[in-house]
């Protein structure tokens, strides 16, 4: 299955694993990279530079294959060192790096003078089009259904990713709201090269959860998720869960709710420690839409061949509806 994607990333399926924040590690990285897709490490999971090295060295004791460890940049008071771990990517020779949030000039110049492959990741077309001219190497396009920070536009991915194929020169990889071969089928057929999925690799036998938190995901439906930090314009969709529950109250508030009243609820150290005690009302938990489609537990391996199969029978049933017409029979339909 090739596209400029796995050319580009050096991968057997154009299926990648996103950057998740406390579930991108080693174990899970590897898992994807040996069954032909792209694990991605989540550099800010580790608690420093120095960390982030020993975590892409046992990363590369597990696999052979092309990993891409994931730097997401945030506004905040107090940011973490930024460019010490920028600088652990480079000096420890990894080939690909997923970009998302800001975009220091410095750190995007050292991936770039280093030779890193940059995949950027964000959620309209006209930010797309601004990484495209600093010269990145392809765009990870997420749609509104996403897990995480879908941005401010409230945009879907049926409409975000052939606007984003149209514009763009560079590859477009789709994300948000895929799970299986017939959403993959789907993004394909929309223009993308290439998918990528948080939730669903989320639930998988090597991921680093809860088995507890994988079973209350794997009982949820698309209607399951919910939308917090609207009012600081920094949305976010969460699992429904007493947290977010409780976020989303604040929230509605008539004088809202700043970053401060909601920290408590919030903190990183809240959403680790529900992610691997099973306390599933511990703490914020980031999941997609794509929940209500997702039904089992299987391996990496085994999702990513299932993932192919279907996709494939998917595009074959749709081109069988109907024949392919000559190319000027398909003009006159234009």
């Amino acid at each position: 299955m090739q596209t400029r994607i796995t050319q580009l990333l050096g991968i057997r399926y154009p299926i990648i694993q996103g950057g998740m924040m406390w579930v991108g590690r080693a174990e899970l990285a590897a898992a994807v990279s040996n069954a032909g897709g792209l694990g991605t490490l989540t550099a800010l999971t580790q608690p420093s530079a120095q960390a982030l090295c020993a975590e892409i060295d046992r990363c590369r004791r597990m696999t052979a294959a092309p990993f891409a460890v994931n730097l997401t940049i945030l506004p905040s008071s107090s940011p973490p060192p930024y460019l010490d771990y920028a600088r652990a990517i480079v000096d420890s020779d990894v080939r690909i790096v997923e970009t998302a949030g800001n975009h220091p000039a410095e750190i995007t110049e050292l991936f770039r003078t280093r030779g890193l492959t940059i995949v950027h990741k964000c959620t309209s077309v006209r930010h797309a089009l601004s990484a495209e001219r600093r010269g990145v190497d392809a765009i990870s396009i997420d749609g509104f259904e996403c897990a995480g920070h879908p941005g401010e536009d409230d945009v879907p991915a049926l409409i975000l990713i052939p606007s984003a194929c149209a514009r763009l020169t560079i590859p477009v990889i789709a994300s948000g709201g895929i799970a299986d071969g017939r959403t993959m089928a789907a993004a394909l057929a929309l223009g993308a090269e290439g998918v990528n999925m948080g939730t669903r690799f989320m639930l998988t036998e090597e991921a680093p959860v809860h088995i507890r938190v994988k079973q209350a995901l794997l009982s949820a439906s698309e209607r399951d998720t919910r939308l917090i930090f609207r009012g600081l314009r920094n949305t976010a969709r969460v699992w429904h869960n007493a947290v977010s529950a409780a976020v989303r109250e604040l929230e509605s508030r008539p004088e809202g709710a700043s970053f401060e009243d909601l920290h408590p609820w919030v903190s990183g150290s809240r959403g680790r420690r529900a992610l691997e005690s099973g306390d599933v009302d511990d703490g914020l938990i980031w999941a997609g839409q794509c929940v209500g489609l997702i039904d089992d537990l299987p391996s990496c391996d085994q999702l990513i061949r299932r993932m192919v199969a279907e996709c494939r029978h998917a595009l074959a049933r749709a081109l069988a509806m109907h024949p392919v017409p000559a190319p000027t029979e398909a003009a006159s339909y234009a």
